[in-house]
């Protein structure tokens, strides 16, 4: 029994040690690339670490329930529909979401001046409709730039390393090989990372964008529901 345990044990901790061993040696085939590709490929790295932050935070941020929940309009129609809410009502509405918020700003508009007519109404819900749309297309600009950025600087390495590859001919007519792998290395592997950074930026930046085309079209149509039904509530406002 304890040499059978302790055979399990062997095999266990040899099976960790190669586990280990793979790990270091895809860590260090890695590094071996990065210092193969040269100095010009650490901008592209700090594209790819900002890029993706990026888009982990607008996939975060542009979600359904955190802009435009479906049922929210409705529930806000139906809790206005025998008078305008209280603050501490409004101040959670303008809590839930982005259309919560521009909700908020034109049940808000009403009670400070409930005699306003429906475009002083319509400026109140444009009004927070303009920032909302625009707190929803922040660091989209960043994204792009990032995705119009990285094939340049791919090209950059490409430039690099074909000034390697001409340095190292010497005049003579022999070359270095050493300097002209290197060269290679550089060209082919900034090009090759300088389009995998552009490619799904590109990708994510074309979706968001699409995404906050969508939300606006809600915005606007919560706006124009909303506008009528508040106005029918103006009674309410002056008592």
């Amino acid at each position: 029994m304890q040499s059978d345990c302790r055979r399990i044990g062997r095999k266990t901790a040899s099976a960790i040690i190669a586990r280990f061993a793979v790990r270091a040696l895809e860590r260090s085939d890695l590094l071996s690339i990065i210092q193969a590709a040269g100095w010009p490929i650490w901008p592209l790295l700090l594209c790819s670490i900002v890029g993706l932050a990026l888009v982990i935070e607008r996939l975060i941020a542009l979600r359904r329930m955190r802009v435009a929940p479906l049922r929210l309009v409705d529930e806000v129609m139906s809790v206005t529909r025998n008078g305008l809410p209280s603050n501490d009502v409004i101040n959670k509405l303008a809590e839930s979401s982005v259309l919560g918020r521009v909700l908020a700003a034109g049940i808000r508009g009403l009670i400070a001046d409930p005699r306003q007519g429906e475009e002083g109404l319509r400026n109140t819900f444009e009004s927070a409709g303009r920032v909302a749309v625009h707190q929803l297309e922040r660091y989209l600009n960043a994204l792009g730039t990032i995705a119009a950025a990285a094939p340049m600087l791919g090209l950059l390495g490409t430039v690099v390393g074909m000034i390697e590859i001409f340095g190292s001919q010497s005049p003579t007519g022999g070359n270095n090989p050493i300097q002209l792998a290197h060269g290679i290395s550089i060209a082919l592997y900034n090009t090759a990372f300088g389009l995998i950074i552009a490619i799904p930026a590109l990708m994510f930046h074309r979706h968001f964008r699409a995404r906050v085309e969508e939300y606006t079209v809600d915005l606007e149509q919560a706006a124009e529901r909303m506008v009528p039904h508040l106005l029918r509530n103006l009674p309410a406002a002056r008592t």
